[in-house]
Order: C-alpha cells, then sequence, then structure tokens
C-alpha cells in the first residue's frame, strides 16, 4: 500500500502541509477570489504550509475553447495548448495578487516553470514527474505557492493541457510530490452524497468514502471529482477531502478503505445518462466472435461498457447488445456498419435512450443478496432491465432513459440510504 504524506512526514516535527484546490466556480470573479485569498490566508495563519491550485474562472475555458475552434475545427493541439492555458494563468496570477493584498506572502507558478512535466499528448497529456525543490524553499521562507492547475511543459518544452478537470488532477499530483498531508479539493458542492440530491432530497452527505468507490461514482457520471485525480490519489495515498468554496462546513474525506471503521453495505446510488444501446441481431455463434465486433471498435477508440450475449436455441447465432458512449454512438454504427459483410449479422439495433444506474459500495465483498434486492426494487417499480453488469463493489443495471430518477429513489430506499 503506498504510504500517505502524512503517514512518509509523521515525526519529522514538519509543519501541516495542505494543498488547496479551487475550482471555476470558486474563482469566478474577483469578490471570490477574494474569498479564496481570504481561506487560504486562515490556513497560513494557523500554522500550515500551504500550496494553492486553480481552474480558470468559470466559463472562460469554453471561450477559449470555442475561439479555437472557430478560427479551425481541426486546429493544431500544440496551438490548442497555449490558448487554453491562459485560463489558469490569470487566475493564477489574480490568486497570488489577492494573497499578497492582505499580507500573505505568495507566488504564481505556471506549469512550465515549476516545472511540471508531462508525456506530449497535447490537450490530454499525463503527468511524469513534478519538481518540487522550488516549493521546498519557499515553504521553509513561509511563501504560499499559487499553482496554475491543468497544465504543465512537455518533452518539446511546449505548454500542454491535462484535459478537462485536470486542475484535480494538478492537484493531486503536487499533493503527491509534496507529501502533503492532505488534498482540499474546494467546489460548489459541499461533499459527496449517497446519491444526486436534485434527483432524491434525503441524500446523505458522506463523511468517508473509500478511493474505490469514489472512483467508480467519478466513472458514471458524478462530476465531484475528476477521475484521474482519483486513480491518482488511490495509487499514491493522498488524502482528498471535498469542500463547499461557498458554506464553511466539513466536506468527504476520500481515503483507504481501513480508515474506515463500519463499512457501509452500499455507499451510493450513481447514474450515468451517457449511454447508448446497440444490439447486433443474429450473428453467427463461432469463435472470436466478439473479437471481431470489438476490434473494428477498438481501432477506432471507442470504449465499449456493458455486454450481454444471448446464443440462439439451435447454438447458430447469437444476439450481441452492449453500450459506447453517446459521443461515439453514431460512430460505433458506422463502423459496424462498414463490416457488415465480414460479421455477418443480420440488423443492427440502437438506442440511446437508455441510462445506466448504479449500485455502489465495498460492502459488497462481503455480503451476498445485494443484487436481488435491487432487481426486487425494481421490479415493484415496473422497471424492466436491458443489460447487467457487475464488479467487485458495484452491481450496474440499464434501463429506459424515462425511469431515471424513479429508479434512483427506489434503489436509495432499498438500501436503507434516506436520511431520517
Amino acid at each position: 500500500m503506498a504510504q500517505s504524506g502524512a503517514q512518509s512526514r509523521a515525526g519529522s516535527g514538519r509543519k501541516t502541509r495542505i494543498v488547496m484546490k479551487f475550482g471555476g466556480t470558486s474563482v469566478a470573479n474577483i469578490e471570490r477570489i477574494n474569498a479564496v485569498a481570504a481561506r487560504v490566508k486562515r490556513e497560513v495563519d494557523a500554522g500550515h504550509e500551504v500550496a494553492v491550485v486553480v481552474s480558470a474562472m468559470a466559463g472562460h475555458t469554453n471561450q477559449l475553447v470555442a475561439w479555437c475552434s472557430e478560427l479551425s475545427p481541426m486546429h493544431d493541439a500544440r496551438e490548442y495548448d497555449t490558448v487554453v492555458a491562459a485560463g489558469e494563468q490569470i487566475t493564477a496570477g489574480l490568486t497570488a495578487i489577492a494573497l499578497q493584498a492582505i499580507g500573505v506572502n505568495a507566488r504564481s507558478w505556471l506549469g512550465w516553470q515549476i516545472p511540471l512535466e508531462t508525456n506530449d499528448a497535447h490537450g490530454k497529456a499525463r503527468i511524469m514527474g513534478i519538481d518540487t525543490g522550488a516549493f521546498e524553499q519557499r515553504f521553509a521562507q513561509g511563501q504560499v505557492a499559487v499553482v496554475a492547475g491543468f497544465q504543465g511543459i512537455g518533452p518539446d518544452h511546449r505548454i500542454t493541457t491535462l484535459g478537462r478537470g485536470g486542475s484535480d488532477t494538478s492537484a493531486v499530483a503536487l499533493a503527491a510530490a509534496l507529501k502533503a498531508d492532505r488534498c482540499d479539493i474546494f467546489t460548489d458542492v459541499d461533499g459527496v452524497y449517497t446519491t444526486d440530491p436534485r434527483i432524491v432530497a434525503k441524500a446523505r452527505k458522506l463523511d468517508k468514502v473509500t478511493y474505490e468507490e469514489m472512483l467508480e461514482m467519478a466513472s458514471l457520471g458524478a462530476k465531484v471529482l475528476q477521475i484521474r485525480s482519483v486513480e491518482m490519489a488511490m495509487k499514491h495515498g493522498v488524502r482528498v477531502q471535498v469542500l463547499s468554496s461557498f458554506e464553511d462546513k466539513p466536506g468527504t474525506l476520500v481515503v483507504n478503505e481501513d480508515e474506515i471503521m463500519e463499512q457501509e453495505l452500499v455507499s451510493g446510488i450513481a447514474y450515468s445518462r451517457d449511454e447508448a444501446k446497440i444490439t447486433l441481431m443474429r450473428v453467427p455463434d463461432r469463435p472470436g466472435v466478439a473479437a471481431s465486433i470489438f476490434g473494428p471498435l477498438s481501432d477506432a477508440n471507442i470504449n465499449v461498457d456493458m455486454i450481454v450475449q444471448n446464443v440462439s436455441e439451435d447454438g447458430k447465432n447469437t444476439d450481441m447488445t452492449f453500450t459506447v458512449s453517446k459521443g461515439d454512438f453514431e460512430r460505433a454504427k458506422q463502423v459496424l456498419e462498414g463490416k457488415k459483410n465480414s460479421l455477418n449479422f443480420h440488423s443492427l439495433i440502437s438506442d440511446s435512450n437508455v441510462v445506466k444506474v448504479s449500485v455502489i459500495g465495498v460492502g459488497m465483498r462481503s455480503h451476498a443478496g445485494i443484487a436481488q434486492r435491487m432487481f426486487k426494487a425494481l421490479a415493484e417499480k415496473g422497471i424492466n432491465i436491458q443489460v447487467i453488469s457487475t464488479s467487485e463493489i458495484k452491481i450496474s443495471v440499464l434501463v429506459a432513459e424515462e425511469y431515471t430518477e424513479l429508479a434512483v429513489r427506489a434503489l436509495h430506499t432499498a438500501y436503507g440510504l434516506d436520511a431520517e
């Protein structure tokens, strides 16, 4: 198990070290940036060493992306990175100024100045390493580092960006490199809930959730944390706390499973509307049929999620049903129709009006009957299950999109998650 920053620095006599990350809504205007500065000052006044990671002001990245696309739909990814990284540069500088204005010693840092080194996959770069030497020197001087999230420098010495939500990844990576005691991610929600509070009024905020559960929730559309940031936190044992930047109250800690004393059977109900279903009817049932179907999709960089295969009574044909993201839906159909002669399927049936609903919890590992309770709760509401997939800590079903809210509410109640 990876050692957390707190564990590896325990007994060193050093100050508590915190990375604070603020999203776009948290730094949306000058008033909000001043509020961020005041929050950072509180941690500094408490004697902590602080690094701050900021996103672009809300809406700015969208505008920069739109300008690139307007000039050229097939724009150079390297120049795209140069443009869209500017949003975080502005916020970092403004936040440093706001901190200086209230007496906090602060300095802004861009990705290339650290340096935060990435590979050369412009627009979706992955972090290769972070040099924290300069930060250590500045911490010793009592200085706060304000870091532009979402960006780094590639092997060709050009600016790179980490993809949407990349500031979360920047913050967790920096916390891991600095061996920070905690990475606080401030956003427009006050923590991780048992399900979407907009659908279920009785949804409860979780005090703690495991990395694995958070990873499943993030992959299923819970937009509290970005998937790559959770993967990185789990790999490096970084304790992450999700907090609201608009309210001053405890959030949700994302931690190792052994930090949670009494694990709930089910921690949450998640759903994803980003699903589309494709069925290939009467495909000859022979060895290699799955590879012949999913190989071309993989070659086209189309990810397949849920899969179910129904073999005919005579054993000669099979119906293959699977899901892809809505963004890949039309392209997937086009790829498969182009292979119709070689795949020799009778027809292709598609449906984009579906939703994936999932029950998540590490407590599932040691309890039987979880799936049966799910199926019973949906059946009682007259909801037909189209596809089922399972993992060690998750059960997912595909249902008609019109039943989304009914399914989520029914399952939330069935697993005893409703707040009293």
